[in-house]
């Protein structure tokens, strides 16, 4: 499979370059907490060094593109000079620090390419899990296991790999213990439209996996997140027949806008993407 927007560059280079930033992110994990050199950014959020090697091995990789890179580890460029380009890439090099943090295995790494604020290509891959995620529009969605030892990916499974069937309690992405009002709102609107729900949970961008993947159904996300905490999540969710719409809007969540927080949105699956 190769993408006509990132000539000279392929899929391939792309997924490689995310599992080496999850083996250099997995060699941090694994060595003494006190070499993990975690100091606290101006939002108070965590990052350690394992964000930071992620982020030279993917900023090295994706040299040979022309696109500029917007990552939460890289200096952002103003909005005058980004909102002349068509393509960027939007990157997470370590996506759930704090998962990272408490060592429970669910963070990624998030690499997606945009086209006029809406992502086209994304990659997720979780270092601790082996799981690899990844699509396109033209190709549709994808997840294999990933050998940790030779950085080689198995047989692509294609998205979703189940679908929710009549009878079936719907699956809610939510925290089992820390609901906020919106969020519990808008689950108890959707206990009276479908009946009881189940809720299910995950860290990082794997909540949205979950939906593309048919393991969940619904992520209402009704609290901040970051561009580059969803962009690959959204291209692999459309290329799995998912909506990620903007909660108030029900309009599609875009990128590079001057303002890089996300607005509160919903992730549908396919069997709720058209209500």
């Amino acid at each position: 499979m190769i993408l006509s927007h990132i000539e000279p560059m392929e899929t391939k280079d792309i997924l490689q370059a995310a599992i080496q930033a999850g083996k250099a992110i997995m060699e941090v994990y694994d060595s003494p907490q006190s070499e993990w050199q975690v100091e606290s950014k101006a939002d108070n959020s965590p990052l350690t060094l394992a964000d930071r090697r992620s982020h030279e091995i993917i900023s090295e990789a994706l040299k040979k593109s022309p696109y500029l890179m917007i990552s939460e580890e890289g200096k952002i460029r103003k909005y005058a000079e980004r909102n002349h380009h068509r393509h960027v890439w939007i990157v997470d090099p370590l996506d759930g620090t704090k998962e990272f943090i408490k060592r429970n295995g669910e963070f990624t790494v998030n690499i997606a390419l945009v086209e006029d604020g809406l992502p086209i290509f994304g990659v997720i891959y979780a270092p601790a899990l082996h799981i690899l995620y990844y699509g396109n529009a033209r190709d549709g969605a994808f997840k294999c296991e990933v050998n940790p030892e030779t950085g080689e990916w198995g047989e692509p499974q294609e998205l979703p790999l189940a679908r929710r069937k009549k009878g079936d309690k719907l699956r809610v992405v939510a925290s089992r213990s820390h609901l906020s009002p919106e969020t519990k709102a808008y689950i108890d609107r959707l206990k009276e439209a479908h009946g009881e729900v189940e809720l299910v949970s995950a860290g990082s961008s794997l909540k949205i996996c979950m939906v593309a993947e048919g393991s969940a159904d619904v992520y209402p996300r009704l609290a901040p997140t970051m561009e580059w905490d969803t962009a690959a999540g959204q291209a692999i969710a459309l290329a799995a027949g998912c909506q990620v719409v903007e909660a108030e809007t029900e309009q599609p969540v875009r990128y590079n806008k001057e303002d890089l927080l996300n607005p509160f949105f919903i992730v549908k699956g396919s069997s709720l993407n058209k209500g």
